[in-house]
């Protein structure tokens, strides 16, 4: 049986974080969710630094990504994820509030596997996060990763 790969949630709002973790609870994903709240702490999460050195999960089933975060903005994120030999397979979502043009066209040119839009209403972005967990988590097939 494949290994149960965590979801990486990176989000600064602790509203957006607990309607988003209580979304994926209730689609009942056995995936171990983990928060990071600006884009420096992703990376240190998905290259095993700092307080992440000894995670002992493997690497992420999907990376959901706020656009606007402190530290390091999603857009560096996403760029150096996909940038990245070892990385730029896992599936990044942009999960964000802006609707700007400019936004969906770069997270593109960098190789986002998906750009959402939250939505405004409490039951429309609690379903849009319980179809993203499904999907990423349960139903899309990764490539095999190198070595394994």
């Amino acid at each position: 049986m494949p290994e149960l790969k965590p979801i990486l949630l990176v989000e600064d709002n602790p509203k957006d974080i607990e309607l988003t973790l209580a979304a994926l609870e209730q689609s009942q994903l056995a995936n171990e969710v983990v928060v990071v709240r600006d884009g420096a702490e992703a990376l240190d999460f998905l290259y095993r630094r700092g307080t992440h050195e000894s995670r002992n999960t493997s690497d992420p089933a999907v990376v959901l990504l706020d656009l606007k975060l402190p530290k390091v903005d999603g857009l560096e994120v996403l760029e150096k994820v996909k940038a990245d030999p070892v990385l730029r397979n896992t599936p990044v979502v942009m999960l964000t509030s802006s609707r700007e043009e400019s936004d969906v066209v770069r997270s593109y040119e960098l190789g986002v596997n998906a750009f959402v839009v939250k939505p405004v209403g409490f039951r429309e972005f609690f379903d849009a996060i319980q179809d993203l967990g499904v999907f990423w988590a349960i139903l899309n097939e990764p490539p095999p990763r190198n070595g394994q």
